[in-house]
């Protein structure tokens, strides 16, 4: 039995666009549906993740999803949404990048068991690789217009911009490589519907064109919104760049706090769009939420439920603990149970000095610590002046004058944390 996907998509602010008789067409029984994705790294960021959720939304409504990694269109570049061309990738990289999406995907999808809708991960590399260029403008090209593709949107933008380069003839075509994928899937695997987000109508429609002109059958298109921030800032991005979903180019506790720093407005969008939360949980979370904003509730829960989805418990037991370390009551036993990324995502941007092992030999006294050794503190006379006000810590622990630093203090075998009162923070890295 199948569930009402785009009635889902709906309520959840998932639907752009869908084309006539969509809806109906999928409630009529299980259908295969696909979504393209950009090989052109070897992970996914959170960019990414509306269309592993829709491809999830729609395995869960009974469906088969397809997951297309653009290979072949990854050699070559997509226009739409982009001011210039982007570079190529050669076969042994897209390989490797294919391997790794397909790993990250698999904490949405199931690709492995043995139901009727089990997900399918392609590859169109696969069957452009020994597509001809003779073959493919015999075949293919003769069947769409140059008028129907000068009129899509991503060309309109590229041909008016002011970009000095203007658009590549490889670019051009790209709408008339999607537009085949969609085609050879509807052929083989009689994949009826492809997803994308808004800004890829235009390249849709073309495939269900070839669909009805080449394939004598009926494609069907549904977008889904592109995801913005309320401030007008893009979704997705940080200081440093993508928030990815590997946890070695973004780490857990980052990610964790990339969800938990979002507005309100867009914490209740976003934990439509993110989360498998019901419409009850939702409902009932929002209006907690609104009773006391304070709390952060949704931001909370968005945060919570995310970082489960894409890392695990442990990462988000670990993520929650890190932010008390800034935010809340820790001890040093907490700050020497964080691994050393962790450890320095937390405390990035603390000023820091570099001292020698040696100096901890018979111990760092105090004062030298917060002074001499650093510049932490201005002078001895203030080091002295703040241990007697009991406002010192080291590795969250309070300290006296008579305090030494040895090498039972040091975190993952290099750190030590000073820190006055709540929120002056020091590192000393001991090398």
């Amino acid at each position: 039995m199948t569930l009402n996907f785009v009635k889902e998509l709906e309520w959840r602010g998932m639907l752009h666009d869908a084309m006539p008789g969509t809806e109906e067409h999928l409630l009529e029984g299980m259908q295969a549906a696909y979504v393209g994705i950009d090989p052109t790294a070897d992970s996914l960021h959170i960019g990414h993740l509306v269309a592993a959720m829709m491809l999830r939304h729609f395995q869960l409504a009974g469906h088969k999803p397809f997951a297309l990694i653009g290979g072949a269109t990854g050699m070559i570049g997509d226009p739409s949404g982009k001011s210039t061309e982007r570079n190529l990738l050669d076969e042994k990289t897209l390989r490797h990048n294919q391997n790794a999406l397909k790993e990250q995907l698999s904490r949405f999808l199931d690709f492995e068991s043995d139901a009727e809708n089990a997900a399918v991960l392609v590859n169109n590399y696969d069957w452009m690789k020994d597509f001809t260029f003779l073959d493919f403008i015999r075949d293919v090209g003769k069947h769409i217009t140059v008028n129907y593709m000068m009129a899509k949107d991503s060309v309109k933008k590229r041909l008016s911009s002011e970009a000095k380069e203007g658009m590549s003839f490889t670019e051009f075509t790209y709408q008339l490589v999607q537009g085949y994928d969609f085609l050879h899937l509807y052929k083989n695997y009689n994949c009826t519907l492809q997803m994308g987000g808004s800004d890829q109508w235009g390249n849709i429609t073309t495939g269900t064109e070839m669909i009805r002109r080449i394939g004598g059958g009926k494609g069907f298109a549904l977008t889904c919104p592109l995801i913005t921030k309320a401030d007008g800032t893009k979704f997705g991005k940080t200081e440093s760049g993508n928030v990815w979903l590997d946890a070695n180019r973004t780490s857990p506790y980052r990610f964790y706090q990339y969800w938990l720093n979002t507005s309100d407005a867009d914490a209740e969008k976003y934990i439509k769009i993110f989360t498998f939360l019901s419409k009850e949980e939702i409902e009932e979370l929002t209006t907690e939420h609104v009773e006391a904003p304070h709390k952060r509730l949704l931001q909370k829960r968005l945060a919570d439920e995310i970082t489960v989805m894409v890392h695990s418990q442990a990462d988000l037991d670990n993520a929650v603990k890190a932010s008390a370390i800034l935010f809340g009551k820790s001890t040093g036993t907490d700050l020497k149970g964080l691994d050393e990324k962790t450890f320095l995502d937390v405390f990035e941007g603390v000023p820091q000095a570099e001292i020698s092992k040696n100096k901890l030999g018979d111990g760092l006294d105090m004062i030298a610590a917060l002074a001499a050794q650093t510049g932490f503190l201005d002078s001895n006379g203030e080091a002295r002046r703040e241990l007697k006000q009991n406002s010192i810590s080291v590795n969250k622990e309070k300290v006296t004058e008579e305090y030494k630093i040895t090498k039972d203090d040091l975190i993952n075998g290099k750190f030590v944390l000073l820190q006055r009162g709540k929120k002056n923070y020091y590192l000393l890295v001991v090398n």
